[in-house]
């Protein structure tokens, strides 16, 4: 179940960044948003800190932009 998730999360990363830099809004935070959620249970699963901190981040910074993108600012 592992490897499911993390080769989902990082087939779904790149889809998010290859819609970022081709100007495709707004799936690509929602995609962004999705990899990032992904990679931390992945990472809660198997105990990487380090992991944990960086996606726990990447993650409040997209869901920022995704509430942000929401509100219509």
């Amino acid at each position: 179940m592992n490897c499911i998730i993390k080769w989902s999360a990082l087939i779904i990363c790149l889809t998010g960044a290859i819609c970022t830099s081709m100007n495709v809004t707004p799936i690509n935070v929602y995609l962004l948003n999705v990899g990032a959620l992904l990679y931390l249970i992945w990472s809660i699963r198997v105990r990487d800190i380090n992991l944990i901190i960086v996606n726990a981040g990447m993650l409040v910074i997209y869901g920022s932009g995704t509430v942000y993108r929401l509100l219509g600012y």
